[in-house]
């Protein structure tokens, strides 16, 4: 069954990948009868599946950053978490296994970011540079004998006899919703905000600063490990080398977009996203006359305009950089020096 639907108007067909023969693509066609209902749906299932690798990260992002950590190195998270992923699922035919081999994958760049900027106090912007680099160099490596090939097909949800979701799409919104009652209803929530708002008094009445900065960072390299192994698992079911194409950075964004407060904001700005990144397909498939390199710029070109919005001056520029502040964890991005 495919991650994603494109739809082609003039023969009133639904298109979708299908990798099962020979490890080549192919193209399988679904009669989709020229209804609007199916359009529709093509268009709903081709969106959620697009923003749902966005989701895990910008959620795994967002609870480092309220700990007050910036992790720049999602990236590399990510596409170690999709390569690994893709390797385990070959190695042993179970997607289950490559999604939690993509996950502890990406656990474990995430801790070494953390020994980086937790233990070492380095820098956290170089040291999260550095693991995208290190990460994407990584992938390529140890990915090349796996270049073309298909993974094993993941598991779905019917919807109709002709579209079907897989289960992680409802299980994105199922994390957005434990991720905010984490943050806001239990006690460990509180400690890991207060912690990210002022190391100094959380160490002061006995948190360990360093162990919930480590907590927080390994939590959010699963959730990049798992965003990455939807990609090379379930969204496009094959390894090719920068596969993530930069969906980090939108990731990042979409903490920005939900100023670091309600998680169910990050699932509003990714289904938007999403919604973009599928235009694409869909502005080709109706006959738009666009280079397609301009449709591809379109997430990232969104990107950079909501975050331009979110900063944008007001009437009171003074009063707008102080509210930024405000959304922000104060010690976000500043390394913690134990006073004793």
């Amino acid at each position: 069954m495919p991650p994603a639907l494109l739809c082609w108007i003039p023969d009133s067909r639904c298109y979708a990948y299908d990798f099962r023969d020979d490890d080549r693509i192919h193209y399988r066609g679904w009669k989709a009868g020229g209804t609007s209902v199916t359009l529709f749906l093509a268009i709903i299932i081709g969106l959620l599946v697009a923003a749902t690798p966005l989701v895990f990260a910008a959620l795994g992002e967002l609870v480092v950053e309220r700990a007050g950590v910036l992790n720049l190195g999602v990236e590399g998270m990510m596409v170690v978490g999709a390569v690994a992923a893709f390797i385990a699922a070959q190695a042993t035919g179970s997607p289950a296994l490559g999604l939690l081999s993509g996950m502890l994958a990406s656990v474990a760049m995430a801790l070494l970011f953390g020994v980086l900027t937790q233990l070492l106090l380095a820098n956290q912007v170089a040291s999260g540079l550095a693991l995208t680099m290190f990460g994407l160099g990584l992938s390529a490596l140890v990915g090349q004998g796996y270049t073309g090939k298909s993974a094993p097909l993941f598991p779905k949800i019917l919807l109709t006899d002709v579209a079907a979701i897989d289960p992680l799409v409802p299980g994105a919104v199922l994390l957005a919703v434990a991720v905010a009652w984490f943050l806001e209803r239990t006690r460990s929530g509180l400690i890991l905000k207060a912690v990210g708002e002022n190391h100094d008094a959380a160490h002061a009445i006995g948190y360990s600063v360093v162990g919930v900065g480590m907590a927080a960072i390994a939590f959010g390299g699963a959730c990049a490990g798992l965003g990455g192994a939807y990609l090379s698992l379930v969204q496009t079911p094959f390894w090719v080398e920068k596969m993530t194409t930069g969906r980090s950075w939108i990731a990042l964004a979409l903490v920005v977009f939900a100023t670091w407060r309600p998680p169910l904001r990050v699932l509003i700005g990714a289904y938007l996203f999403g919604g973009i990144s599928i235009l694409q397909l869909h502005a080709q498939g109706l006959g738009f006359q666009i280079d397609a390199q301009i449709l591809a710029m379109l997430p990232y070109l969104a990107t950079i305009a909501v975050v331009v919005l979110m900063s944008r001056p007001t009437a009171d520029a003074v009063a707008n950089a102080a509210k930024f502040r405000v959304a922000a964890p104060k010690c976000l991005g500043k390394p913690f020096h134990a006073a004793s």
